[in-house]
Formats: C-alpha cells, sequence, structure tokens
C-alpha cells in the first residue's frame, strides 16, 4: 500500500513538473521570437540614428564655422566703429560746439532787446517742471535753485 502511494504521488510529480517543462519552453519560443524581432527592427534603427548623427555633425561644423565668422565681422566692425569715431567724433564735435557758438553770438547780435525782461523770459519744460531760462537768479532772496516753478 505504502508503493501504490508513493507511486500516485510521483505519478503527480512527475505531471506536474511535465506541465511546468511545455510551458517553460513555449515561454522559451515566445521569447526567442521576440528577440528575433526586435533584432531584426533594431538594426535598421541603428542605422539611421548612426546616419542622423553624421548629418547632425555636419551642420553642427557648419553652425560653427558660421558663428567664427560672424565673430570676426562682428570684431572688424568695433574696430571700424572705434576707428571713425576717434576720426570724425573730436573734429565734428568741434564743428558742432562752433557752430553753435556763432548762433549764438549772431541770435545775440541779432536781438532788438539786449536785455530781456526776466517776467517774460523764455521758460523750458522738461517732465513736466518749468525750468527757469538763467541759472542762479534770486527771487524773493531766495536762489531759485531747486524750486518749482
Amino acid at each position: 500500500m505504502a508503493g501504490i502511494l508513493v507511486a500516485v504521488f510521483w505519478a503527480i510529480l512527475v505531471s506536474f513538473l511535465a506541465v511546468v517543462l511545455v510551458r517553460l519552453a513555449q515561454t522559451l519560443r515566445a521569447t526567442t521570437a521576440l528577440v528575433a524581432d526586435v533584432t531584426e527592427q533594431a538594426v535598421p534603427l541603428l542605422a539611421d540614428a548612426s546616419a542622423t548623427l553624421r548629418s547632425a555633425q555636419t551642420q553642427l561644423d557648419k553652425v560653427d564655422a558660421i558663428a567664427s565668422d560672424v565673430q570676426e565681422v562682428t570684431s572688424n566692425a568695433s574696430a571700424l566703429s572705434t576707428t571713425v569715431a576717434s576720426t570724425f567724433g573730436g573734429p565734428l564735435v568741434k564743428v558742432a560746439a562752433f557752430g553753435y557758438g556763432v548762433r549764438q553770438a549772431i541770435g545775440r547780435r541779432t536781438a532788438a532787446d539786449p536785455e530781456p525782461d526776466r517776467r517774460t523770459s523764455r521758460r523750458t519744460v522738461i517732465v513736466g517742471r518749468t525750468v527757469p531760462s538763467a541759472r542762479g537768479r534770486k527771487r524773493n532772496g531766495r536762489s531759485s535753485r531747486g524750486q518749482k516753478d
């Protein structure tokens, strides 16, 4: 009786192991097929990625060349503007100052009233404030500097 019991348990164990081995074989076949499909699709993708990287490297080389050319042009423009400013800047300022002085002299000479009335003198409006036309002029014993008109 003990031998039959051991034989039945042994048969159940062998059946269970056979089912497990069959399922494991099916899983291994499916895994092998999946790996083969992934390999077939990955090789062309890797080739495309490699071609894309080569193209990107070529474009980056072109952009680098353009950036260095732009940097050279910028430095040349800076040097040119410095040269023009130092060559023409000083004389132009002197000519402008001379012209201003001549206009002021002619304006004073042609003025009909050499001493304009202080009450009707021109005032300049700057950002909502009226600035007196004469500096340091005194009113009512106080300096006009710092007062609002």
